[in-house]
Formats: structure tokens, C-alpha cells, sequence
């Protein structure tokens, strides 16, 4: 693979954790003025319809055994989907939530193993220990109190692992853009048939709330999934695997600086562990990358 290729698959994976990141702003500015269950079904349908358009050859030539995986994917993915914009309207710090969500990644080999008694390696044993003291700081407040929107991203986290580990099993059999497509409508339709059973729809939206909806559907969700796609054909997995682990690191960055959000020492020594945990997880990755930018 040319050096130009690996280049432009850098740029093009750091855009799309910058994407990414700035999803999680889009969806917070979204939430001041509409419930989290109606965005989210609102969010991920429009994105699904988008990528429909898109694959829509893939899409057709499903077998039935393979539509049954999609949506049985897609509605643990909806549930995550439905814990994780809970934490976001029920959290008060963005990126102290990115980090906790994060943990999925480090979560995911143990998932693994339970489900399909894959071996854990020695950097998964040694990051779960660094990832729990690192959640502890963000939970210790007077005593171990978790607020409520950090118990709704560790809980989405959780799920997250699952979707991925199930999805990296499933993945060879369907069709990716169509695995993803069906995904997002379930998610789009589940959410939604949620929020209209549990939640009170405002009588009118502004248009700048429609805005916001409008970029998490197109810009952070389909428009990332495409560039991800493309840039992973690009460039090792493992290189893409260390550079979307900033993802947490600019969100805490953006909401910094869009949101006007602080932490404290011990927030912070908490979200440094948790990285450092992403980071010794994928130790391999990381040796890879590094060799590879030495060259």
C-alpha cells in the first residue's frame, strides 16, 4: 500500500472521529427541544432512509436468514442506542460520558469470551483493572455515588460491547451496508415507538433544533459511515483502531469549548485511566501504528 493511501486514510479516519465527537454536540444542542427517545428514532431514521437510497441493491438481495440477523442486531443496538441518549439528557458533562461509553471497546473482548470462549489476551486482563479505577474517579463523589446519566452510559456501554462483538461475527455473513442499514432503521423505529408510548411530543419545534437533528442524522451518522467505510478499505484495521480512540479526547475538547464544560482532578485522572485502559487494550495496535509512523 502506497504511502499516499496511508495518508490519505489518516486524514480521512480523523475526520471521522472528529465527526464522531462532534455527533455527541449535535445531539446535546438536539435535546433542548426534543425528548431523547423521539430524537433518536427521528435521528437514526432519517439516516437509515439515507443509506436505503444508497444501498439499496444490497438491501434487496437479502435472504430471509440474513434480514433475521440485521434486526436482531439492530434492536440491541436500538437498546443501546436508547441507554446511551439517556445518559446524554439525564448526564451533566458530555465528556466525562464519551469516556464512560468508550469502555465498550475494553468491554468487548470479555464479551467475546463469554459469549464465544475466545481467549482474552494479556492486554485485555491488564487494561479491565485500569478502566474500572478510572470509572471509580468519575463515580466518586463523597462516596461511591454514580449519578443517573453515568448509570445509563455504563449500562449503554455495555450493549455497545455486545453489538460489536455480535457484529464482528455477523458482519461476513450480510452485507455491510446493509447489516447497517437495517440497523439504523430499527433503532429509528424502535426508539420512536418508544418515545410514543412513554414520551409528551412538544407542539413546535424551531427550526434550529430541526438543524441539529438534521446534522447528527446526515453528518454524524451517515455521512461517518461512509468515510469510515472507505477509510478502513485504506489502511490497516489496527491503525484505524488506534486513531478512532480519540474519539473521547475531542469530544472532551469540543464540549469544552462549545458547551463551556470544566472538570475536576479527580474527573480527569478518571478519563486518563479510561484512555489509557482504550490504549493498553489495543496495545498490538498501537506498536503497529507507531512502526508504521516511524518509517
Amino acid at each position: 500500500m502506497s504511502q499516499s493511501s496511508h495518508l490519505k486514510a489518516d486524514v480521512l479516519l480523523l475526520l471521522v472521529t472528529l465527526l464522531a465527537a462532534a455527533g455527541w454536540i449535535f445531539s446535546k444542542e438536539a435535546l433542548a427541544g426534543l425528548p431523547p427517545l423521539l430524537f433518536i428514532g427521528i435521528r437514526f431514521f432519517c439516516a437509515g432512509v439515507i443509506l436505503a437510497a444508497v444501498g439499496r441493491r444490497a438491501l434487496m438481495s437479502l435472504s430471509a436468514k440474513q434480514l433475521r440477523i440485521a434486526l436482531s442486531t439492530g434492536v440491541l443496538f436500538a437498546a443501546a442506542m436508547c441507554l446511551w441518549i439517556s445518559g446524554l439528557f439525564y448526564g451533566d458533562h458530555v465528556g466525562e460520558g464519551a469516556f464512560i461509553t468508550s469502555l465498550a471497546m475494553v468491554l468487548a473482548p470479555l464479551v467475546s469470551r463469554v459469549i464465544f470462549g475466545e481467549k482474552l489476551a494479556l492486554a485485555t486482563w491488564l487494561a479491565l483493572p485500569v478502566a474500572t479505577c478510572g470509572l471509580a474517579l468519575l463515580s466518586l463523589r463523597n462516596g461511591l455515588h454514580p449519578g443517573l446519566g453515568q448509570l445509563f452510559f455504563l449500562a449503554s456501554a455495555v450493549l455497545f460491547s455486545l453489538n460489536f462483538t455480535l457484529n464482528t461475527h455477523m458482519s461476513a455473513k450480510v452485507p455491510v451496508i446493509a447489516l447497517t442499514t437495517v440497523q439504523l432503521l430499527t433503532v429509528g423505529v424502535t426508539a420512536s415507538g418508544l418515545s410514543l408510548a412513554r414520551e409528551e411530543w412538544p407542539q413546535q419545534v424551531s427550526a434550529g433544533i430541526w438543524g441539529w437533528v438534521a446534522a447528527s442524522a446526515v453528518i454524524a451518522t451517515s455521512l461517518r459511515f461512509f468515510l469510515q467505510t472507505f477509510a478502513q478499505s485504506l489502511t490497516p484495521v489496527s491503525h484505524a483502531a488506534v486513531i478512532m480512540t480519540m474519539e473521547p479526547v475531542f469530544t472532551t475538547l469540543m464540549a469544552l469549548l462549545w458547551l463551556g464544560e470544566t472538570m475536576s482532578g479527580m474527573q480527569m485522572l478518571g478519563c486518563f485511566l479510561i484512555f489509557s485502559a482504550l490504549l493498553i487494550n489495543r496495545w498490538r495496535a498501537v506498536r503497529v501504528a507507531f512502526k508504521g509512523l516511524m518509517r
